[in-house]
């Protein structure tokens, strides 16, 4: 049984806790986090605090932070000697006990959206054997997709992963803004969304890719142009159309 005390009560956190709490291999035996209003959700199935002082002794502590706030968070920490790592995907394998390690879950979370993560890949880094074998087993308790990951490796990643999901989302987003505009059910998109993400992963995104811009359909790119007012979506639009057309060998 793998004692674990989670530091964080954000959207990383709170799915974590969840999975680990229903796992039969971790016991989460406390909650951190400075806010002690946002510790309420966890207080009634686990110990919490909101000082460093009063941690409970584990074998692992998993810092769920902000980037800017794990260095910081875990130079604080009060034991030395126990396995500290962190969830983040862009910072490097810190060097703050004799023990460091990362636990990176590459999946977007939001507290409101269930995600199954016995589905999610996790990228794991320590700073020696037996603290990778810890949370090998750690992220075995949890999910079926386990990939030991370099620093380096895990930047190219987290940088992959912002393109995929982030900027895919901001995307969404306009979209959404665009129908809801002209009194058009966003919901009519959700069919496309689903299916050109189905088809990336069974694919080469770029075989598959289809629109105006490959097909160099260039009265109907300009139709677009005219029809976006918001100057900032209609430089997007231009900038992945040239994007596209660069990348199958043809120009505007």
């Amino acid at each position: 049984m793998i004692k674990l005390v989670i530091l964080g009560t954000g959207n990383v956190a709170t799915h974590l806790f969840h999975a680990f709490f229903e796992s039969e291999n971790v016991a989460v035996v406390q909650v951190y986090n400075h806010n002690a209003d946002s510790l309420k959700p966890f207080s009634e199935k686990t110990q919490t605090t909101n000082s460093l002082d009063e941690l409970e002794e584990a074998d692992v502590y998993l810092i769920c932070a902000k980037d800017d706030a794990i260095k910081d968070l875990a130079e604080k920490m009060p034991y030395r000697n126990k396995l500290i790592a962190h969830t983040s995907g862009s910072l490097p394998l810190l060097n703050v006990s004799t023990k460091n390690g990362v636990f990176y879950p590459l999946q977007t979370f939001s507290k409101e959206v269930f995600v199954d993560v016995s589905k999610i890949p996790f990228c794991i880094e320590a700073s020696d054997e037996n603290s990778l074998k810890i949370l090998r087993h750690l992220a075995e308790s949890i999910s079926d997709k386990i990939y030991t990951i370099s620093t380096e490796q895990r930047k190219i990643l987290h940088l992959a992963a912002v393109f995929v999901c982030n900027f895919t989302n901001h995307l969404y987003s306009i979209g959404e803004e665009i129908c809801v505009k002209n009194q058009v059910p966003f919901e009519i998109l959700h069919a496309l969304i689903t299916e050109t993400a189905r088809k990336a992963t069974v694919a080469s995104p770029e075989k598959i890719q289809t629109g105006p811009a490959v097909r160099n359909d260039l009265e109907t790119i300009e139709q677009h142009l005219s029809q976006l007012k918001n100057p900032d979506f209609k430089e997007i639009y231009i900038l992945l159309t040239q994007s596209i057309q660069e990348k199958n060998g043809k120009e505007l």
